[in-house]
């Protein structure tokens, strides 16, 4: 019986782990996907933004 204790942990493991991974295919794309592009896009313009006016010189332009 030793070894169903020892083989149970990743045996649960594993079958999350498929889970999580259907979960993640099933919501690539779809209708959601222009929504979570434009997130994106938005996020990226935002810290783009931010980094551009007060951008400090690097060491390499001195």
């Amino acid at each position: 019986m030793d070894y169903v204790s020892a083989l149970l942990p990743p045996a649960v493991m594993a079958v999350f782990f498929i889970g999580v991974i259907r979960v993640i295919v099933k919501t690539q794309g779809g209708a959601n996907k222009a929504k979570e592009d434009a997130a994106v896009d938005a996020a990226l313009a935002r810290v783009e933004g931010a980094r551009q006016p007060g951008a400090a010189p690097s060491k390499t332009d001195a």
